[in-house]
């Protein structure tokens, strides 16, 4: 009798360097075979904000490609759970630059090591478009404010991101939002944020794709460069860094820069560090 079936799978704290902080992901390092139906399971299982399953690239450019899961849908490009799985190919292929194929084109990943340990990626992301908010008052309601410092605008990436700035950080920190309430707005991330010149603090809800608070959001963070400098609160080409998951005890750095103009964005790039903590098997059948 053959034995049961199992999968290798590998943890990354990604946007950290120290472990037990920034946003966890789940790489399962074969997926090859694995329904989606199982795959969501799995990502449900975990229950962390994302789980990967890496899979043979299907264009020739990639290194591999990547389906990617929360606990409640699938996703076609997500940012920490791209760069956690480029610390983990890279770091198996020896390669600086990793490519990945995901639902929302190849993904570049530049690695920097430190002796032969990769300590910082930096993507390249899918540049993204951007409209006004469908329901920009059920949105301030539902997160318990009265108004925005800046347009309600909806970014699109691959997931959808609508941004809240709110007038200073203490008010960012402050923030007891009606997780129903956002969640009946659809599937998306709701990401509040203050701060001036180079760093600003971010909170990131998505209740709507199962993730009540995500302790650090790598596709909302270029799409936020894109907006600050959209609305002159920084500069085309000016990197910012971005704080998040603090409220919920997963310290974040993100680091993101915009380049081109307001008319025409030519490169989104977002980059942080990462740290693999844990790994183990899943029985599957």
């Amino acid at each position: 009798m053959d034995g049961p079936e199992v999968r290798e799978y590998v943890i990354a704290d990604v946007f950290t360097d120290v472990p037990l902080q920034g946003n966890p992901v789940a790489v399962f390092t074969d997926g090859t075979g694995l329904s989606g139906a199982l795959m969501q399971r799995l990502a449900r299982e975990l229950n962390l904000s994302e789980t990967v399953f890496l899979l043979p690239p299907s264009d020739g450019g990639a290194d591999a490609r990547v389906r990617i899961f929360t606990p409640a849908t699938e996703l076609p490009f997500a940012g920490h759970p791209v760069l956690g799985t480029a610390f983990v190919v890279g770091g198996r292929l020896g390669r600086d630059t990793v490519r990945l194929e995901t639902g929302a084109g190849i993904v570049p990943i530049r690695l920097t090591r430190r002796r032969d340990e990769v300590v910082f990626g930096e993507m390249e992301q899918p540049i993204p478009t951007w409209e006004p908010f469908r329901e920009p008052d059920a949105l301030l309601a539902a997160l318990g404010v009265a108004s925005a410092e800046l347009p309600v605008e909806a970014y699109r990436n691959g997931p959808v991101h609508v941004f809240v700035g709110l007038a200073n950080e203490e008010h960012v920190a402050a923030l007891r939002p009606d997780l129903n309430a956002l969640a009946a707005l659809g599937e998306l991330g709701v990401g509040c944020f203050a701060g001036a010149g180079g760093s600003h603090k971010s909170r990131n809800f998505a209740p709507g794709l199962g993730v009540p608070e995500d302790p650090a959001t790598g596709s909302a963070a270029g799409p936020l460069a894109v907006h600050l400098a959209r609305h002159g609160q920084t500069a085309f080409g000016q990197q910012i860094e971005i704080r998040q998951g603090e409220e919920i005890g997963r310290s974040s750095i993100l680091h993101a820069c915009a380049e081109g103009s307001a008319e025409r964005i030519t490169r989104v790039r977002v980059g942080g560090s990462a740290v693999i903590v844990a790994g183990g098997e899943y029985r599957v059948q």
